[in-house]
């Protein structure tokens, strides 16, 4: 049993008089334990950016560049990334306009629906980065499918074994599958890296339902 349900375990065997009091320290915490975990999806957000770009910054030699001029996707790439985390440093700053709005916030009323938008928001930038994701593998599936020399060399080579719809059916499975099981991967580390913050806000946001209504 935490904190918050022996405070509301004691306030229950208060005389009705007591009622205002116990009301006020639940709230108390509930926006102590609700600034606290906004405070945390910032943090997350922002060591995640950091994690993104140091793993860009260790991917991109030479090979990489050779690759991305090979499928033609040199100046478009780059560009796609700026626009992305340009979008990223967006969804951190509400997350940080979120906390400083909910740390601030002296009524239940309106914490409720600071709380709402913060979870509205996480929403959308979880939304956000796997259709990102999922956009960045089509397009670089599409144009290695029609630049790269190896893929040309096997789809010749299969084409006098099996028929030519038959095999771009099976290719397209293959990348369909190969991009489903990554964005799935990246939404169950979405999943667990905002899940259990979300929760809490969602448990948060229920008691404080019940001192409102």
């Amino acid at each position: 049993m935490d904190e918050l349900d022996l405070l509301k375990k004691d306030w229950k065997k208060q005389e009705s008089s007591f009622q205002q009091i116990g009301e006020k320290e639940i709230y108390g915490m509930l926006h102590k334990r609700s600034s606290s975990i906004v405070k945390w999806i910032v943090i997350i957000s922002v060591l995640e950016l950091l994690l993104w770009l140091s793993i860009s910054f260790l991917t991109a030699d030479d090979k990489y560049t050779k690759t991305l001029e090979l499928y033609h996707l040199d100046t478009f790439m780059p560009f796609m990334s700026v626009i992305s985390y340009g979008v990223i440093l967006f969804f951190i700053f509400l997350f940080f306009k979120n906390y400083k709005a909910i740390n601030t916030t002296d009524n239940v009323k309106q914490l409720m629906q600071n709380i709402l938008k913060t979870r509205k928001t996480v929403k959308y930038y979880v939304w956000y980065n796997l259709a990102m994701t999922a956009i960045s593998m089509i397009i670089v599936f599409i144009f290695q499918f029609l630049y790269d020399p190896s893929i040309k060399k096997v789809i010749d080579n299969a084409s006098s074994n099996i028929d030519p719809k038959t095999f771009y059916c099976i290719m397209l499975l293959v990348y369909a599958a190969v991009i489903i099981v990554f964005i799935g991967l990246i939404w169950l580390f979405y999943r667990l890296l905002y899940g259990i913050l979300m929760r809490r806000l969602q448990k948060n946001y229920d008691e404080l339902k019940k001192i409102d209504y």
